[in-house]
This record gives structure tokens, C-alpha cells and sequence, in this order.
């Protein structure tokens, strides 16, 4: 192959410069015991409402659920979730639902909650539904990225088990396709796969409703710590693991030819496991190693090498875990691209992902629209074979949070969803459409009166 020197020497991207910073002191939530358990999830979850910690519990398992803005001390007298009778592995919100939150246990169970509107004033003992079907600890949660109420979990069991919560029932139970442990478990983006990585050292993408190997790959990583792997775009496979000589490693894989890695790179000799968060509206994908005190982002593209280091966040203390914010949670107008709530060991830090650009006009160009957190199918119909599309929205009005509407009234047979006025399955959207824009209207005006009143004051 002849090599030409004309090559540019650096790669075009938008997000060569992109920087990680973390708030200011009194934008952390402090003085929260953050668990101590050895277990590589992300221990926090967030959305556009809530943080949710797991913390650190005497006789059972217990987390936190803050609103966003109750930053600074937290009382030791703060309410928990704390229903779990052994230790919390994994929690996650609902991305159709802000005040929904599911959590796995070393109990066994997994429950689902409902967090009241402006977070806990009491402890919360009671779960909206109790999901029991694995008979090992529950260390992995997924929720269906566009179908309402259906919720994956794996277990110590090697079982994986798709869950209608609506009506509490396990639809789909996968429990002879691992042999080990499975070190994780996620959907693609309109959530027709899951892709999982086991101690056996093998990625596969699965069928969900059949429980059926579509492909698969050994040996992805030839060290035996923990591989972890994620969807990307296009569906392709990024996946983090361990050398033989335990250096960590990142890699790319075309699941249509599995053979050979599109490429694979050597990071370095840490020994924490790389947490993925893949972002599909800028193609960047951060990792976190589990006690770093660093993130590293790349950009994934169809040129090789395919997966472009840009830059690394770097802090002094160790992460013990990382929550990542959706995208409709971010501040457009500061050209935010990512957020993620750094767990230390006595407290959360936020740390801001931003694009520098001159401008305060709205970056079309880092925005597309994004997942919204409307359902496009409901879990019976999934079930039966329906997919769901992801429902997208723009940001360019600066996204409120909009998963308020409908009370959530629980027959324990039917969660509802509480998103956009969810006028969508009675025809009403012209409705909810024409509210919205009165509501910013009125938003303006006031704004315009407010602006008048400090004017006048400062005459005064």
C-alpha cells in the first residue's frame, strides 16, 4: 500500500476540544455515605428530576433519591428507599416515567418505586411491584429503551429475564444461553436486540423475545476480568476488557462479521473496570474506569481506526461510581453534550461535558433531536412482536422536564406512563400542542414583566 504524505496530520471533529469540568463546591450533594459494595454498576441514575444513589445500609440495602436542585449538605436524616432486605446492585430510572426507579438486590428481588413529586419526605418501604424469579442476587437492570414497562434483569443466577411490570409477570426468561456470570446486559437503540458479555468471555446478541443467539463472539478479551459492551451506531459493538497481561483495553466489532475486531487499543495497566456510556447524537462514547479518577472519550466513526481518542477528563479523587444524565436533562444554551454525577466516597460531583463555541445561538449541529421519553409501543404488544421506534424531540426550546401529567395511579395490573400531557392515545396532541404554547407565552410575558419590575426598581 503506498502511503502518501499529504494525510491530514489531525482529524477534523467537533468535538477535538470538547472539556470536562467539574461544579462548584456547593453544586455537589454532600455528607452521603456511598455504598461500599464490590460490584462493577454504576451504583447512580439520573434524569432531567432526580439523582439516585445507592448508599450504604445497615441491615438491608437502601438509596438515595435527591430532586436535582437539593445540592449541598444532605441530612443524615434524609429518607432512603430502603424496602431491600439485602444489599442494592444496580438501580435505574424509567426513561418513559421521571418518578419511577427500579432496583436489584442482593436479596434476589427487584422492585420498582414510585419517588413522589419533589422527592421523599418519609422513608419509602413499599415497592409499587416486587419482581421474584431469580434465585441469585440481581446485579443488572435495563429498562426497554422505547416499550412502556419492560424492564430486562440479570442475576447471579446466569439467568437473564424480561419483565412486563404492568402486570409483574416474567414473559421471557434466558437461562440457558449463559454459563457464567454475565458482566452485563443492554439494549440497542430501538431495543429489537440485547447485547450481553460473560465471564465465559463472549459478547452475544440475543433475540429478546425468543432468547435466541444471533451472534456471537469468543474470546473478545483473552483476560479474565470483566468485559463490559455496548451498542453503538449502525450496530456495531464497543466493548472494554482486560489483556492477558491485564492492560485494559477498548474494541470494535461489526456483530454482521465478528471475526476479527475492526480495531482493538491498549488504554493502560489499571485495574478498574471501563464503564461505557455510549451518546448516539454525537457518536461519542466516554469511559469510566470504576476507581479512576479519570474519563476518557473517543468518537466513534465508519473511518478507521473507527474509534478516535479526543481528550480525558482528569480529577484527584477516585470515581466509585457514574451517573449519566439523558440528553433532554442538558443545558442546550451552555453546549453541554453529556453530564455525569461522579460518586466519591462522601459525596456527588457533577462534571459538565461542553463544546466551546463563541455563539449563544442553539448548535443545531450538536443537537439532533434526541430520544424523548414518550413510549412508542406498550409492553403486551412488544411481547407480542410489536417494535417500537424511539419517539424523537428537538432541543431547541431548552427541553423541560416532561414527565409530570397524569397522576400515576397503580392497579398494581397497569403502570401508567406520565409523559408529554400523554394526550398522544386520545387524539388530543392538537390540544396539548396549542397548552404548550400558551404555557410559553405566559412564560414570556412574565419574564417581560419581571424584567420591567428590576428596571423600575433600579430607576428607583
Amino acid at each position: 500500500m503506498e502511503v502518501t504524505m499529504s494525510r491530514k496530520v489531525v482529524r477534523a471533529s467537533k468535538f477535538r476540544h470538547v472539556f470536562g469540568q467539574g461544579v462548584k463546591a456547593d453544586q455537589c450533594y454532600d455528607d452521603i455515605r456511598i455504598s461500599q459494595m464490590t460490584w462493577d454498576s454504576n451504583f447512580c441514575s439520573v434524569n432531567p428530576k432526580f439523582v439516585a444513589m445507592i448508599v450504604d445500609a445497615s441491615g438491608g440495602g437502601a438509596f438515595l433519591v435527591l430532586p436535582l436542585n437539593k445540592t449541598g449538605r444532605i441530612d443524615m436524616s434524609q429518607p432512603t428507599v430502603c424496602g431491600h432486605t439485602g444489599p442494592v446492585l444496580d438501580i435505574e430510572f424509567c426513561p418513559h416515567n421521571d418518578n419511577i426507579i427500579a432496583s436489584g438486590s442482593e436479596d434476589c428481588s427487584v422492585m420498582i418505586w414510585e419517588i413522589p413529586e419533589g422527592g421523599l419526605v418519609t422513608p419509602l418501604n413499599d415497592p409499587v411491584v416486587k419482581l421474584e424469579g431469580h434465585s441469585k442476587r440481581v446485579g443488572i437492570l435495563s429498562w426497554h429503551p422505547t416499550a412502556h414497562n419492560v424492564l430486562m434483569s440479570a442475576g447471579c443466577d446466569n439467568v437473564v429475564i424480561l419483565w412486563n411490570v404492568a402486570c409483574g409477570e416474567a414473559m421471557v426468561r434466558i437461562d440457558s444461553v449463559h454459563p457464567d456470570l454475565i458482566y452485563s446486559a443492554c439494549w440497542n437503540r430501538d431495543g429489537s436486540q440485547i447485547l450481553t458479555s460473560c465471564k465465559d468471555k463472549t459478547i452475544r446478541v440475543l433475540d429478546p423475545r425468543k432468547g435466541t443467539v444471533i451472534a456471537e463472539k469468543e474470546k473478545t478479551h483473552e483476560g479474565s476480568r470483566p468485559v463490559k459492551a455496548v451498542f453503538v451506531s449502525e450496530g456495531k459493538i464497543l466493548s472494554t476488557g482486560f489483556s492477558r497481561m491485564s492492560e485494559r483495553q477498548v474494541a470494535l466489532w461489526d456483530p454482521k462479521s465478528f471475526g476479527e475486531p475492526l480495531t482493538l487499543q491498549e488504554l493502560d495497566t489499571s485495574s478498574g473496570v471501563l464503564l461505557p456510556f455510549f451518546d448516539p447524537d454525537t457518536g461519542v462514547v466516554y469511559l469510566c474506569g470504576k476507581g479512576d479518577s479519570s474519563i476518557r472519550y473517543f468518537e466513534v466513526t465508519d473511518e478507521a481506526p473507527y474509534v478516535h481518542y479526543l481528550s480525558m477528563y482528569s480529577s484527584k479523587e477516585s470515581q466509585k461510581g457514574m451517573g449519566y444524565m439523558p440528553k433532554r436533562g442538558l443545558e442546550v444554551n451552555k453546549c453541554e453534550i453529556a453530564r455525569f454525577y461522579k460518586l466519591h466516597e462522601r459525596k456527588c460531583e457533577p462534571i459538565v461535558m461542553t463544546v466551546p463555541r463563541k455563539s449563544d445561538l442553539f448548535q443545531e449541529d450538536l443537537y439532533p433531536d434526541t430520544m424523548g421519553p414518550e413510549p412508542s409501543v406498550e409492553a403486551n404488544e412488544w411481547f407480542e412482536g410489536k417494535e417500537g421506534q424511539p419517539i424523537l424531540i428537538s432541543l431547541k426550546d431548552g427541553f423541560a422536564t416532561t414527565t409530570k401529567s397524569k397522576e400515576f395511579k397503580v392497579h398494581k395490573s397497569l403502570l401508567k406512563t406520565t409523559s408529554a400531557a400523554m394526550g398522544h392515545q386520545h387524539g388530543n396532541t392538537g390540544e396539548v400542542h396549542a397548552l404548550q404554547k400558551e404555557v410559553k407565552t405566559l412564560k414570556e410575558t412574565v419574564e417581560e414583566l419581571t424584567k420591567r419590575v428590576s428596571e423600575l426598581e433600579s430607576k428607583n
